[in-house]
């Protein structure tokens, strides 16, 4: 008994670490994000290709190890109703990093800048990027919180 949870511990206290490092990208992509706002006329081209660095980035890490590591926990600890949530949850965030990685696409540059509809396409994604946070907050909560205490040796 003990030593399943021990086990426990060295296979999941590692998604604890993991998920602090990817909200301390978010972190940081909103603080980006609101830089884009604040900087004006030269800078205003590097803030957005800094912007668009730390977006890809986050939602990259998202899809490629956190996401993975939650359905992964919530296999092992059998959460039906966690890996059925995420069923629902995944295909909307996966549209908003659709989203995400086509701005990245046509803005890494700076180009955009000067498109009409540039701040019109930063206030949607930012309403997007509002959407997702929540969405994998909520994630975070269903596959990986309720399963920490499992995971901790008593």
């Amino acid at each position: 008994m003990l030593e399943s949870c021990r086990n426990a511990q060295e296979r999941w206290g590692g998604v604890h670490l993991l998920i602090d490092r990817w909200l301390q990208e978010r972190h940081e992509l909103i603080n980006a994000f609101d830089g884009l706002h604040a900087d004006e006329g030269a800078d205003s081209r590097s803030a957005l290709q800094k912007f668009c660095e730390i977006l890809l980035d986050y939602v990259s890490a998202g899809h490629f190890e956190i996401y993975e590591q939650l359905l992964n926990e919530a296999e092992a600890f059998g959460d039906k109703r966690g890996l059925e949530l995420a069923r629902q949850i995944y295909p909307r965030i996966e549209a908003i990093t659709e989203v995400a990685v086509a701005f990245n696409d046509r803005c890494d540059k700076g180009e955009c800048l000067e498109s009409a509809g540039f701040p019109e396409e930063l206030k949607r994604l930012g309403q997007l990027l509002h959407e997702r946070f929540e969405l994998e907050d909520c994630l975070i909560e269903v596959l990986h919180t309720a399963h920490k205490q499992a995971a901790t040796p008593a």
